[in-house]
């Protein structure tokens, strides 16, 4: 069974295509259009099902096209079933990513502890325990959303991008400013690491995201899985979905 699997970020889109649960190909779009639905269904005519997962409200044409093109397509959201339990107080506001990259966590360990880091727009920290509940976490600002911010809110700090990890001495303005943002976060992702491990020892530890290669050299103590665990998890809760109205 082929599912299509659509997610919508604030950024970019990612398409992917599952086969048997093993991915295919998985591929970035700047702005999705229905030609690139189009294109897919050419090359892979066995295309059946299809989750769309969008942090924005999600395009009406789009989910008209998809229902006229697939046998069962699925838009994400708080009330659609899921293969974990979510303990989350207010599931409504609970972003999909989120969410999904736990279903897709606890389909590869699903008798583990897991914290899943992604590191993206935004890092996100999320926890999954070993009976497959999802305990929430914690959100901060991204490597390029520091970036901005430091060079929004002064008036001579240049704005810079995240570059690849370096010794940062802190002897001119581009090493400070690098130095403090990258440093810094990563000390955060080590202490955040340190207080889920208090609660659970063991964890597994996912490190996943647009700007993870930033921090898998710094971060040398610990043993990351690196993947599309949120694609995973999509296609998880679409199988799962789909499994019950079969």
């Amino acid at each position: 069974m082929l599912n299509l699997i659509i997610d919508i970020g604030n950024t970019r889109t990612k398409l992917a295509v599952f086969n048997q649960g093993e991915l295919m190909i998985n591929f970035p779009v700047d702005q999705l259009q229905l030609k690139d639905i189009d294109l897919l269904k050419q090359e892979y005519p066995t295309l059946r099902n299809v989750i769309v997962s969008s942090v924005k409200n999600c395009n009406t044409d789009l989910l008209k096209h998809l229902k006229k093109n697939f046998n069962f397509v699925l838009e994400l959201d708080h009330n659609t079933p899921l293969p974990i339990e979510n303990c989350y107080k207010s599931p409504e506001t609970l972003g999909k990513d989120r969410i999904a990259a736990a279903a897709g966590a606890h389909k590869l360990y699903p008798n583990q502890n897991i914290l899943i880091i992604d590191a993206g727009t935004a890092v996100t920290y999320d926890y999954v325990n070993e009976i497959g509940q999802y305990k929430g976490g914690f959100i901060t600002p991204g490597l390029t959303m520091r970036f901005k911010a430091l060079h929004n809110y002064t008036d001579k700090l240049p704005l810079l991008k995240p570059g690849i990890p370096e010794n940062h001495n802190g002897m001119d303005t581009e090493s400070s400013i690098r130095g403090g943002i990258q440093m810094g976060l990563t000390g955060e992702i080590n202490h955040i690491i340190k207080h889920f491990n208090k609660l659970k020892e063991n964890l597994i530890l996912i490190l996943s995201g647009g700007d993870q290669f930033y921090f898998d050299k710094l971060l040398k103590n610990y043993n990351f899985v690196a993947l599309e665990i949120t694609l995973l998890g999509l296609n998880s809760i679409l199988e799962f979905n789909y499994t019950d109205k079969a």
